[in-house]
């Protein structure tokens, strides 16, 4: 039995060999945990600075990466700024060039609508004066045709006072021989281009219609040819209607049909029928409420009924030469319109082609925008993705070091065991 002292209290004691041999397997273990503990913390110290240099390296080798992105990106934000202030000039330029052929455009347009518009108003002006003129002159054909009428109706009084004479006068000589002779009296001097003449050629309106015609057709013509007047005679006497003493009416019908089938204008019925009728002895009747330019007249209206139409006739032309002419200038007013719309469709088509060319260049802008946003976004995914290294080398931990490290980790699970698992009699 061996004696030991204790080297804090100074007490001795006596041990066996068991005791001893616990004494020392306790001093041992002591002594291997103590140097376990230092290989352990030596370990960590060399894991965590080789962990450390990983983790600079890393981190040099993203910075340098992140340093070389930004440069590459500031390059080609430099380049896209440089592209879009070219674009933005052209855009500008090509603004300024349009505007500038837009006001020229409108200038000229706006100089060709004054002018348009000041023919328009100088026409206009025109047609008004023509107007006032035509008026004017319908006033005073009105006023003497009132005043012809008025003299009419005094002749009409002072031919019915002679009536009686007339109409003994009409016996010695027919109807016929009576208005031939009177157109004669005056052919040369009143209808010098006229032609009057007996109606020879009887014609037909078709195989069911007995061929008809009329005792003396009237025409005349100006200088150009243009039919003035053309007029159908018919002559009815009581002498020449016989015993069954027809009215004036009961020859209308015929008398109308023949002057559609010559082409006249006018039909007139020269008639003594009737000879005690104030309403065909006024004068001359006018028929067209029944048939279209239709008149029954008295002799005595026969050479004053040409000359009426003859003179409705001259004025029908000279309106219609009037009507002519304005529709003419109306016609210039129209070309001019129809001028002024085809400049503003081709005014129209220019601005919308200049309008096509900025909204593709407007598009090129955005183009280049997106393809700005694109760098961005990849710029953002790639500092993203440092900072997912960042944090994978945050949660880099021993166990994760030895994961591959046979050696480390059977060291490391062995004073985990003896840490964790005391010895038989070991003392507090």
């Amino acid at each position: 039995m061996a004696q030991i002292k204790c080297p804090s209290c100074g007490t001795v004691f006596k041990v066996d060999e068991s005791g001893y041999a616990q004494i020392v397997a306790q001093v041992r273990d002591a002594e291997f945990a103590h140097a376990l503990h230092e290989r352990t913390e030596a370990a960590e110290r060399a894991a965590r600075q080789e962990r450390e240099l990983a983790l600079a390296r890393e981190r040099e080798q993203a910075q340098t990466a992140l340093a070389q992105a930004r440069s590459q990106a500031a390059e080609e934000l430099g380049a896209r700024d440089r592209a879009i202030a070219q674009l933005k000039e052209r855009l500008a330029a090509q603004e300024s060039a349009t505007q500038l052929a837009v006001m020229q455009a409108t200038q000229e347009l706006e100089k060709r609508i004054v002018e348009l518009s000041s023919r328009v108003e100088q026409a206009a002006a025109e047609k008004e004066q023509q107007l006032a003129i035509k008026n004017q002159q319908l006033v005073e054909q009105k006023q003497a045709s009132d005043l012809a009428l008025r003299e009419k109706d005094a002749e009409i009084e002072r031919i019915r006072d002679q009536k009686m004479r007339l109409s003994t006068k009409l016996l010695g000589e027919s109807l016929e021989q009576h208005c031939e002779i009177e157109f004669n009296k005056v052919r040369a001097m009143a209808f010098p281009r006229a032609e009057f003449g007996k109606d020879t050629v009887a014609v037909s309106d078709g195989a069911d219609d007995r061929p008809t015609k009329g005792d003396y057709i009237f025409r005349e013509s100006d200088d150009a040819g243009n039919e003035i007047v053309s007029i159908m005679f018919e002559m009815k006497t009581e002498q020449e209607d016989g015993v069954g003493h027809k009215t004036n009416e009961a020859h209308l019908k015929k008398l109308d049909a023949d002057r559609r089938k010559k082409n006249c204008e006018y039909a007139v019925l020269v008639s003594t029928l009737e000879p005690e009728s104030d309403y065909y002895n006024q004068g001359i009747v006018d028929m067209s409420w029944k048939y279209d330019k239709m008149f029954v007249i008295r002799p005595q209206f026969f050479i004053p009924l040409i000359g009426l139409l003859r003179g409705a006739g001259n004025n029908a032309i000279r309106y219609k030469a009037e009507l002519a002419e304005m529709r003419r200038q109306n016609l210039d007013v129209t070309h001019f319109e129809e001028a002024l719309i085809s400049f503003q469709d081709r005014f129209g088509k220019d601005y919308e082609r200049a309008g096509k060319r900025y909204a593709e260049a407007i598009e090129s802008i955005d183009k280049a925008i997106s393809d700005l946003q694109r760098t961005k976004d990849k710029l953002a995914a790639s500092e993203n993705a440092l900072r997912l290294a960042n944090d994978k080398a945050q949660g880099l931990t021993i166990r994760k070091l030895t994961r591959k490290n046979p050696t480390m980790k059977a060291l490391l699970a062995e004073a985990r065991e003896n840490v964790e698992t005391p010895r038989e009699g070991e003392s507090g």
